[in-house]
């Protein structure tokens, strides 16, 4: 769209309106930018204010997420073209609606034959034009052989097997002219500059000649199309085709003198071919954790930021953008750096959009995982998280902490495993340093040893000091990583890493001690600014490479391999979830809250993601077993017992077949969260399609656990028992009972979990922040991990659900068909549009509650320049519901009511029937149609009729209708 079109259309379409909710959208090649430009009236009668798109940028072919991007400086064609864009931004522009994209600023897939910086880095080597774009070590790598080579480990077999086996071929791109090694998906170019002699032994001088001649041109690259142009046209004549055969069947591997020539070439690139297995062990190019088809780019580069981000700060001026979403900031080597460059080019792009700069600095969103009591640093100019920290604070708030022991008993008692989850973690810190990242390991272990020698007080300082001492450093990091620079460790980073060094000096001999002591002065402890240039230099790198390992390690360890280990209830085991706390209070939720409030009032707040282990409401009612204690502990212990007839017969007789106990446990957990409220136990094909699910995702959860199986070398056997286990268990007549007992579990907990899952999302939705709503989470989320959250989603079910206006009153006594989750997201976000104040700019103050049941309320106000919002809603409710309904009776609240004083209680409505409501009124007068209430006062600004409060379109015509003013939107931090 030209910046007049912009312009044009601007003038005839409402206003954008401030950035109030989100909806998150996965593009692929079957959900387009096509498909979405016929969803956004849905999405906007649904409250939303803007679509929060997966990366958009070209990734590799049939790329289901977008993470595996191949060029950030054009759109994948598989989800649409630039008209294509455009005609969804003007249709969110009909609607005052914009657009936030995921940005990934870490990695791009290498290997195949898609990234072209990828290959052309493997074509030139060092000195190409591409070859500072990655994080490679073309110097110093610890392998002499790798010396300005780097290693591609993409063969399926050992080198010297896959050289033989044919598998490999020299071919000529006759587009180009150019050589390259063909393998399965791969493509390995040769270097121009080896093409002469080729041909010459091929008897093609005259080619020969224009390639001895690469380097005179006026670059590498202008000189080796000329040459290959020339070829190209050659090799489309009868005598340079004929020649062309000779002298690729020289090269053909098959042959012993064929199989040496091709080794010999091979040899002469700037790339050494490895078996995949090399890579853990030897790779000398940062990758995305231990992924190696993702390599890492060098973004603190200028050049590198440059030319990676310049179409997105494009689309940003063009109003095509409103903000930005940054995938794993943590593995870069200054995330404070880039952030706050990024921020200034961001705010520079937005003063040239169609219409003028925006009256807020455009919001950007970092994904980053923030551990235990660690706060987003406040001086990297973004407006917020991605929201894990919500997501682990509710889930928190939810658990009964009166449920942790007998549930950690349980475990302990039947797992084989302790309860810890703090050992589990600190136990497959040590598995994973030593197995699955080892090269970047030694990568730190050689940034520090060129610390060491630099000074001679310290260069007795051994590699192997070093490597004991840091091995038990990072094993004991509490967090993914510090953000030390040339002045040392930030105050934030001090005490956690206090904590590691005094953690892993309990574990070290006296003389590794000092060592450690050195360490954490190199790391931060001591500014590097203090030393010399090449002193502070070596010093900043060894920062930069530990952080680039404790991140990996901490994420490799905490959610992919401790949470599948760990299971005293599931539900606390998530991505950015604390997993050694169980539960906490109302006072904590309410401190987490209040300080958003202060520090990040735009953060994202999320509670279902494209990441996420276990859907929402997976966890929502997981969470109601935590109520159950002893109750559920017996239930399972019985379930044990009674499927031992389940399991098929096993070679070794004193070994049953199947699941381990405590992968039965966890399965069993899995199958009551996930259960489908519509799915009976006597439904044969919604059977086998649940169980295939739940196999699956056993599957992934015993590789992700490396005790029976792995990724890397599947325990086939077991994972064929297990999977015929949960098939019986669920669809064979020999695991009818069983499955009618878990059925009947289900069906009691059920009505708790809704409870918490609608309970989850009011506060989701009305806590400091911008709330993200997942798509297809609009409806009960039972979902599992991915590629289980990431099925397609019928919005065409969600639609005309939408359209049927009924209010959640009536919603509530059908609330199994996941209609009142829709309703209450419809209504609390048209709340959000036609009273933002209060969202945008309000404080965070909780409430407080008086009687008996006092302790089972969640309640808080959001308030500003006397507009304000109340939320009450009902926390551990499983002793306050009967039967399968969510409405609570009266006579259950007692005398419960909310402290407040006679005029903080005048002047509220009901959102749900339009009211003036009397906060001074029993709890059971104000919840005694719903779980909840959402409150709200300053009629001047509120159209407050029940028919505005309970129909979508007339909350979407008000909110498209209403004019947005600079002081009702949100203030980037």
């Amino acid at each position: 769209m030209s910046e007049a079109s912009m312009e044009a259309a601007s003038s005839n379409t409402p206003d954008l309106k401030p950035l109030l909710s989100c909806l998150r959208l996965q593009f692929h090649k079957d959900f387009t930018l096509k498909d979405a430009e016929a969803l956004v009236e849905y999405f906007a009668g649904l409250g939303i204010t803007h679509l929060y798109a997966s990366p958009l940028w070209d990734a590799r072919s049939g790329s289901t997420h977008g993470y595996d991007g191949v060029d950030p400086t054009r759109l994948n064609p598989e989800i649409g073209d630039e008209a294509a864009l455009t005609h969804l931004v003007e249709r969110l522009r009909s609607f005052g609606m914009g657009l936030i994209v995921d940005f990934v600023p870490n990695h791009l897939a290498v290997g195949g034959r898609e990234n072209p910086w990828w290959l052309d880095v493997l074509r030139w080597g060092p000195s190409g034009r591409f070859a500072d774009m990655f994080d490679i070590n073309w110097r110093d790598n610890g392998d002499p052989t790798l010396d300005g080579r780097l290693l591609v480990p993409f063969l399926g077999e050992p080198y010297g097997q896959a050289l033989v086996s044919g598998d490999m071929k020299l071919t000529l791109d006759e587009s180009t002219g150019l050589f390259q090694v063909d393998y399965f998906e791969h493509c390995f170019p040769i270097d121009p500059r080896c093409h002469a002699l080729m041909l010459l032994e091929g008897g093609m001088g005259e080619q020969a000649r224009l390639f001895e001649q690469i380097e005179e041109a006026v670059s590498l690259e202008e000189g080796a199309e000329r040459a290959g142009l020339a070829l190209a046209e050659h090799v489309r004549t009868g005598e340079g085709r004929a020649a062309l055969d000779t002298l690729l069947a020289r090269y053909n591997p098959e042959t012993p003198e064929g199989a040496e020539r091709l080794h010999v070439l091979l040899e002469r690139q700037h790339y050494r071919l490895a078996w995949w297995r090399t890579a853990n062990d030897s790779l000398n190019w940062r990758r995305f954790f231990d992924i190696t088809e993702l390599g890492a780019l060098r973004v603190d580069d200028p050049a590198v930021f440059a030319q990676t981000h310049v179409y997105l700060l494009e689309l940003i001026e063009r109003g095509l953008v409103d903000g930005v979403r940054l995938d794993h900031v943590d593995g870069l080597a200054d995330p404070a750096g880039y952030c706050r460059l990024l921020r200034a080019r961001v705010d520079e792009a937005a003063t040239r959009r169609p219409g003028g700069a925006p009256e807020t600095p455009l919001p950007i969103f970092v994904e980053k995982i923030l551990e235990g009591n660690e706060s987003l640093p406040l001086g990297w100019g973004v407006t917020g998280t991605t929201g894990y920290e919500f997501m682990n604070v509710v889930s928190k708030l939810q658990h009964d902490a009166e449920g942790e022991a007998p549930l950690k008993a349980l475990w302990q008692s039947l797992s084989g495993r302790e309860h810890s989850f703090e050992k589990e973690v600190i136990r497959a810190r040590r598995e994973i340093i030593d197995t699955a990242l080892v090269t970047e390991f030694e990568r730190a272990v050689r940034a520090l040893s060129d610390v060491a020698r630099h000074d001679p007080m310290t260069r007795d300082t051994t590699p192997a000091m070093i490597r004991r001492v840091l091995r038990e450093l990072a094993v004991q990091f509490p967090i993914y990583r510090t953000y030390a620079d040339d002045q040392g460790l930030a105050p934030r980073d001090e005490n956690f890493f206090a904590h590691a060094v005094a953690a892993a000096r309990e574990s070290l001999t006296p003389p590794d001690q000092a060592v450690l002591d050195q360490i954490y002065d190199w790391l931060g402890g001591d500014a590097p600014a203090n030393d010399d240039e090449p002193g502070c230099r070596q010093k900043r790198n060894a920062i930069v490479r530990f952080a680039q390992l404790t991140s990996p390690l901490a994420a490799k360890a905490v959610e992919d391999t401790a949470g599948y280990r760990s299971a005293v209830l599931i539900s606390r085991n998530d991505v950015g979830f604390d997993g050694a706390h169980f539960a906490c209070s109302t006072e904590d939720f309410h401190r987490f809250n209040a300080w958003q409030a202060r520090h990040f009032p735009g953060t994202m707040v999320t509670t279902a993601t494209h990441d996420h282990k276990r859907g929402e409401d997976v966890r929502a009612r997981l969470a109601a077993l935590s109520e159950w204690g002893d109750r559920w502990a017996e239930q399972v212990r019985g379930w044990l017992t009674a499927s031992s007839s389940l399991r098929q017969s096993c070679d070794d007789a004193s070994t049953p077949a199947g699941p381990s106990a405590a992968e039965e446990m966890m399965v069993y957990q899995l199958i009551v969260g996930a259960w489908p409220l519509t799915l009976s136990p006597d439904d044969g094909q919604g059977l086998e399609q649940f169980a295939t699910r739940i196999a699956d995702w056993q599957e992934k959860a015993l590789r992700e656990a490396k005790l029976n199986s792995h990724w890397l070398y599947p325990d086939e056997a077991h994972e064929r028992q297990c999977r015929e286990f949960v098939m019986t268990l669920l669809t064979d007549d020999r695991g009818a009972a069983l499955r009618q007992s878990i059925y009947d579990v289900v069906t009691a907990v059920s009505p708790t979990g809704a409870l918490n899952a609608l309970v989850q999302t009011l506060l989701r939705m009305t806590v400091p922040g911008v709330p993200d709503c997942y798509q297809g989470t609009e409806r009960w989320d039972f979902s599992l991990v991915d590629p289980d959250n990431r099925r397609p989603v019928d919005f065409n079910e969600r639609r005309e659900q939408l359209t049927q206006n009924r209010p959640m009153t009536e919603l509530i006594d059908h609330w199994r068909d996941g209609c009142i989750k829709q309703a209450l997201i419809t209504q609390v976000l048209g709340l959000r549009q036609r009273l933002p104040t209060p969202f945008l700019h309000g404080d965070y103050q909780p409430l407080n509650f008086e009687g008996e049941r006092a302790g089972q309320l969640i309640g808080f106000t959001r308030e500003h320049e006397g507009q304000a919002v109340m939320v009450i809603a009902t926390r551990h409710g499983g002793s306050l519901l009967e039967g399968d309904t969510l409405q609570i009776d009266a006579s259950r609240w007692g005398n419960t009511r909310v402290k407040c004083s006679e005029d903080d209680a005048r002047g509220w409505q009901s959102l749900v029937t339009g009211q003036a409501v009397n906060l001074q009124a029993p709890v059971s007068d104000l919840m005694s149609s719903l779980p909840f209430c959402v409150l709200f006062r300053d009629a001047a600004s509120v159209t407050s009729n029940a028919e505005h409060a309970q129909q979508a379109e007339t909350i979407h015509a008000e909110s498209t209708q209403a004019s947005v003013t600079p002081g009702d939107q949100m203030q980037s931090v």
